[in-house]
């Protein structure tokens, strides 16, 4: 009798209506691992940020649904769905079903927490929709995780280098290249959710693998055509890591290059993508003269992105350990402590100087 395995996918979560805009703010803000408060301030702000920003929240989520909702959830419904039939079609022996965790709305991590466990599930696998490693992202949904699922479990904690990610990325990239009508003089934003600089040196290492993956994927684009890393989405007073996204778009403008701008750490539309990427910057760009400006369309369920989760989730039932990366081990240089691996071998040498006490 084969086993049954259960695939978690982790991902961020958005309302599903404008009266969950504000709850579904508040959430993201109180997570200790997006605003490094304590406890009483943190819910503070989070509610304050929440009041300030749901009503503009309000309006951006409007522009992409008729309902005022986020689309993220039916697209990591699509996404699952694909993973779940490659992987069948790879463990016919065994069942394999696919489950949704989101951090901020439902259906939340406590929620999918509860249906493993309700399935009876023999073996987990733990696998981000966010492709880079981040403590804000991938490490606050293992921590909700682990403290609502008990059993055992093994993780992918990040895949950007692995080559089926990086090849959809590059297909996706030279579509919208032909869509703009393969124009000369390209500036080419590779544009991620950005990070607050304390953060990456506090040893995170979204940004260092971030821009990694920017350098391979500029060494297969055409090579006259500037490839530019940059950030977007920046909250709060706090000092951001940069370039920032809006002001390269300005810049590139300018100069009127024609502008082909890439989500790189988004594998779903969602507000950040369609309105922030899709509307905002184009109205951008365009005042400032820019030749053209093409959105590059988020990963979704595009079939080299769905090997690379088939792929990593078939090595995580494989492997010896309970964590990878699309390297196997340890991914990140030795400069970056808040990398899992490194947090893990730190805690095991912990326990061992415990027990030599």
């Amino acid at each position: 009798m084969g086993r049954r395995i259960a695939v978690v996918l982790f991902n961020l979560g958005g309302p599903d209506k404008p009266d969950s805009v504000q709850p579904f703010l508040q959430n993201l803000f109180r997570d200790a691992a997006i605003i490094r408060a304590p406890l009483p301030i943190r819910w503070f702000l989070a509610r304050l940020i929440s009041r300030t920003r749901a009503p503009a929240v309000i309006k951006n989520y409007a522009m992409m649904d008729a309902g005022g909702g986020s689309p993220l959830l039916r697209e990591t419904e699509a996404q699952a769905n694909a993973l779940q039939a490659e992987l069948s079609k790879a463990l016919p022996g065994d069942e394999v079903k696919c489950f949704i965790a989101m951090r901020y709305w439902h259906p939340f991590t406590e929620e999918a927490a509860a249906e493993v466990k309700r399935w009876k599930a023999d073996e987990v696998v733990l696998l981000p929709l966010y492709p880079q490693f981040s403590t804000t992202t991938t490490g606050s949904s293992l921590s909700a995780w682990n403290k609502a699922y008990r059993g055992p479990a093994r993780t992918v904690c990040c895949y950007p280098f692995e080559e089926n990610f990086v090849a959809a990325h590059v297909a996706q990239i030279l579509d919208g290249y032909r869509r703009a009508g393969s124009p000369e003089q390209v500036t080419l934003l590779l544009s991620a959710h950005g990070l607050p600089e304390l953060v990456v040196k506090d040893g995170d290492p979204y940004q260092w693998q971030c821009e990694a993956l920017a350098e391979m994927i500029a060494g297969r684009v055409p090579a006259e055509w500037d490839v530019i890393p940059c950030y977007q989405s920046r909250v709060g007073p706090l000092k951001w890591i940069g370039p920032s996204t809006d002001l390269e778009v300005e810049r590139a403008a300018k100069a009127g290059k024609n502008i082909l701008i890439a989500p790189i750490a988004f594998v779903s539309e969602h507000i950040e993508t369609l309105v922030e990427l899709g509307e905002e910057y184009r109205l951008l760009a365009e005042s400032h003269g820019a030749a053209s400006y093409t959105r590059v369309e988020a990963l979704g369920v595009h079939a080299s992105f769905i090997q690379t989760l088939t792929q990593e989730t078939l090595a995580a039932l494989g492997m010896k350990g309970t964590l990878r990366s699309c390297a196997g081990g340890r991914l990140c240089p030795s400069d970056w402590t808040g990398c899992p691996h490194a947090v893990t071998q730190q805690k095991a040498g912990e326990r061992v100087n415990e027990a030599a006490v």
